[in-house]
């Protein structure tokens, strides 16, 4: 904050003290071309520049009504030209009324002869100023409107990223709905007591991710609740052939993802693993936090040889693009498979809820 406060000032600091360079150049002016002795050109150099370059504020209204981008260069030109030659001649009337208020005394007692003359270096002075102050405001400006730009970039750039999040949230719902419907409808017409306690514990869970859903982070602890939830739902159905085993680290349970993150691995672990294994299997979670990064990891049991099923393989890729939109490059998903165990390891910033 304190950075972009110094930096945005700068231009105002710059401009501040700009008349001392410019008042030494009219000092050098008077003293060496017009040969002034060195008393009288500096009383009348930096003053001059001192009280003139509030005069030059003018510049930069002739810059703001006069933008390099949208003006003809003919009328450009035109319009500063002019400005410059009446900003001389306000020049040399502050040096000739300073003049006539400073003629005192025996060290500057006849100053106003001494100057006579000299009047017309005093005039380009007045006019280099302006050329240079109107150089200066049209750097200052193009540099706010390209940090305008930046931002507006920026904003934009979020906003699509929004959307993007919002767009794979709406297509994880129905996804996720889809595969649970499909697992009771198996159930229906096997067992229809278990069938009915897998809807109520459905509905339990769909009521909670409505919840929090809304939200666009929850804590890793409220996620692996979620977890259990789908897993005692698909328990419901598998029965003994399905087991679970956690590895959560303290650390790791207040930090911060998006959720229902990790619901498409859940469903991929058992969907994939799990119900092609008539024995069953394992689904294993651990999270911990290292070196600033959160990492969990899901694997499961399966079988290699098993003919891959249907399905284009969209949970998986809705957490890929999840993760790119929100974190960009500093967050992935890894997949892979070794003997009869396949591992899903989401790695994300460890992000925790300040405390309030």
């Amino acid at each position: 904050m304190a950075s972009n406060s110094t930096s945005k000032n700068m231009p105002k600091m710059v401009f501040r003290i700009l008349w001392i360079p410019m008042g030494g150049f009219l000092f050098l002016l008077l003293n060496s071309v017009g040969g002034m002795r060195g008393l009288d050109a500096a009383v009348i150099a930096y003053p001059v520049c001192l009280f003139g370059q509030f005069m030059l504020i003018a510049a930069k209204y002739s810059c703001k009504s006069s933008p390099i981008e949208r003006t003809n260069t003919l009328r450009l030109l035109g319009t500063h030209i002019l400005a410059s030659v009446i900003m001389g001649v306000l020049w040399y009337s502050l040096a000739r009324t300073l003049i006539y208020a400073i003629s005192f005394g025996p060290q500057l007692q006849g100053l106003d002869q001494r100057f006579s003359g000299k009047g017309a270096l005093v005039f380009l002075d007045g006019i280099a100023f302006y050329w240079l102050s109107v150089f200066y405001y049209y750097v200052v400006f193009a540099r706010e409107n390209a940090m305008k730009a930046e931002a507006r970039m920026m904003e934009t750039t979020m906003l699509a990223r929004d959307a993007e999040l919002k767009a794979l949230k709406a297509q994880l719902n129905p996804h996720f709905l889809f595969n649970s419907l499909n697992s009771i409808s198996a159930l229906t017409s096997i067992d229809p007591a278990r069938a009915r306690e897998m809807c109520i514990l459905l509905a339990d869970f769909l009521r909670i991710t409505l919840r929090v859903g809304e939200n666009p982070v929850i804590p890793f602890s409220e996620e692996l609740g979620l977890l259990e939830r789908f897993l005692s739902i698909e328990k419901v159905r598998f029965g003994t052939r399905l087991s679970t085993e956690e590895a959560i680290e303290e650390d790791a349970r207040n930090c911060l993802l998006p959720p229902l993150l990790l619901q498409p691995l859940i469903e991929n672990a058992v969907a994939r693993g799990i119900a092609n294994l008539p024995e069953g299997g394992t689904v294993r979670i651990a999270a911990r936090c290292s070196n600033g990064r959160m990492i969990v990891t899901i694997d499961n049991s399966f079988d290699p040889d098993a003919p891959p099923r249907k399905g284009n393989g969209m949970g998986l890729r809705n957490v890929r693009e999840r993760l790119e939109a929100r974190y960009g490059k500093e967050a992935s998903l890894r997949t892979s498979a070794e003997g009869e165990r396949f591992e899903a390891t989401v790695v994300l910033p460890a992000e925790r809820e300040v405390a309030r």
